[in-house]
């Protein structure tokens, strides 16, 4: 076979290119990457990209719990204000049960009450930036406001555990009525209160409802009732936040409303709503929850969600009970009801249902935080875990992807000593052009 001068130049060049470009590719490394592009490791870089995802969703994670954490801390610090003023509000409603206070002590008292409410508003209106803290997903929304005038409320009776306990007995059919926690206060012609239990339509006197329930040994109230209003709905004489509805389609609606009774006796008399002109707080929020995802796998409502919203804190009232979603504001204006009777100079109320009213709102907002105290328990925890799986994920990608320093310089030097070398003998091995022969 014959060799031609064209052919050696060639391989030689093509040799020589090779070695250049296996070296160049090893400088590449310099940067202390071994992986520049798949085919530099196939398997090496496909291990590459799946740590790097995992990292990106670590890192989105580890935001998410941080955001949550500071968002948690600041609605806690919120509720904490807000326990601190229902200690107050339950302390001046004690002092204004006294019956030693004159008219001036109990308004004074009384705007002492309004101004606490006020604040536990100014507080459940928190933000962090733009965001409401309690608006649900409607966190560009002020949640809480109060209206400018008194309205005409439903006047109601929130029952201390040992009533509740008796009125959520079975009725006629058998049903138990666990949510019954109030009843609505109605005024007779004669002069006397009574007492609507809403679900079934049973009416009490007062008498009962306070005392005569004691001296029952079974749990059977609609055998004390004194009358009943068949098929009664609440939301057809009151608006949800309680506020009463003015007459419009017949004498059993809202303010025309009436029901005569036959006492024990047998005497008759008529019952109307039991009315009291006060401030209504309104939540313009909604219930939904805002989830942070702090880990793979579906939301859960349970732990991912950061915020509370007016229902949690607030609870319900006879006036939204069975509705969905709730006003997000019962308690608030349960308080403001207490307000009313205060400024009344109602000191005999105040010492009973203002009590129990100031009660059951510092229970409910004690139940809020601590349900997000064990979320954010949850984000703490968390966040450990992801501390140490970003620090696993980490060292996984550089034990992949990083040069070894040691091997490089070798290489290097390898390939670096091979392209003089081969620059040298090429030098002198390669066959002279015609111009080198012309010179």
């Amino acid at each position: 076979m014959r060799i031609a001068s064209t052919m050696m130049s060639h391989n030689y060049l093509k040799q020589l290119n090779g070695t250049y470009e296996q070296y160049a590719k090893l400088m590449e490394q310099s940067d202390g990457s071994k992986l520049h592009r798949a085919s530099d490791d196939a398997v090496g870089y496909s291990k590459y990209l799946r740590y790097q995802n995992n990292k990106i969703s670590n890192e989105q994670y580890q935001d998410n719990v941080s955001t949550a954490s500071s968002w948690m801390k600041n609605a806690d610090a919120a509720l904490v204000n807000v326990t601190d003023l229902l200690q107050t509000f339950k302390a001046k409603t004690e002092q204004a049960a006294n019956s030693t206070n004159n008219e001036s002590d109990m308004k004074d008292i009384a705007k002492e009450l309004l101004a606490n409410v006020q604040e536990q508003v100014a507080d459940l209106n928190t933000q962090i930036g733009d965001r409401f803290l309690f608006a649900g997903q409607k966190d560009t929304t002020m949640p809480f406001t109060i209206t400018d005038d008194k309205m005409d409320r439903g006047e109601t009776r929130t029952l201390d555990e040992k009533q509740q306990a008796f009125f959520a007995g079975a009725d006629d059919w058998g049903e138990e009525n666990t949510t019954m926690k109030q009843m609505l206060k109605l005024n007779g012609k004669d002069g006397d209160v009574y007492y609507m239990n809403v679900q079934t339509g049973d009416i009490f006197t007062e008498d009962f409802v306070v005392n005569g329930y004691k001296n029952e040994t079974k749990f059977n109230p609609s055998a004390q009732r004194i009358g009943n209003v068949a098929g009664f709905n609440t939301s057809d004489h009151f608006d949800s936040y309680g506020v009463i509805k003015s007459g419009t389609t017949g004498s059993d609606i809202g303010t025309d409303w009436s029901f005569t009774i036959t006492k024990k006796d047998g005497s008759t008399t008529e019952l109307t709503f039991a009315t009291t002109k006060q401030y209504i707080v309104k939540y313009n929020g909604d219930d939904k929850y805002i989830s942070m995802v702090k880990k793979n796998g579906g939301v859960d409502q349970a732990t991912d969600t950061v915020n509370v919203t007016g229902q949690d804190i607030n609870g319900t009232d006879i006036f939204d009970v069975g509705k969905n979603p709730a006003t997000g504001t019962a308690m608030l204006n349960q308080l403001m009801y207490t307000v009313a009777k205060v400024e009344a100079c109602d000191y005999h109320w105040a010492g009973q249902e203002g009590m129990t009213i100031a009660d059951t709102a510092h229970a409910t907002v004690l139940g809020a935080e601590t349900k997000m105290a064990a979320r954010q328990q949850a984000y703490t925890a968390a966040s450990g875990m992801l501390t140490t799986q970003n620090e696993s994920i980490t060292s996984d990608i550089t034990d992949v992807s990083s040069t070894d320093v040691a091997y490089l310089a070798t290489k290097l030097m390898e390939y670096q000593t091979i392209y003089s070398m081969s620059l040298s003998v090429g030098s002198k091995i390669l066959p002279g052009s015609l111009a080198d022969y012309l010179n």
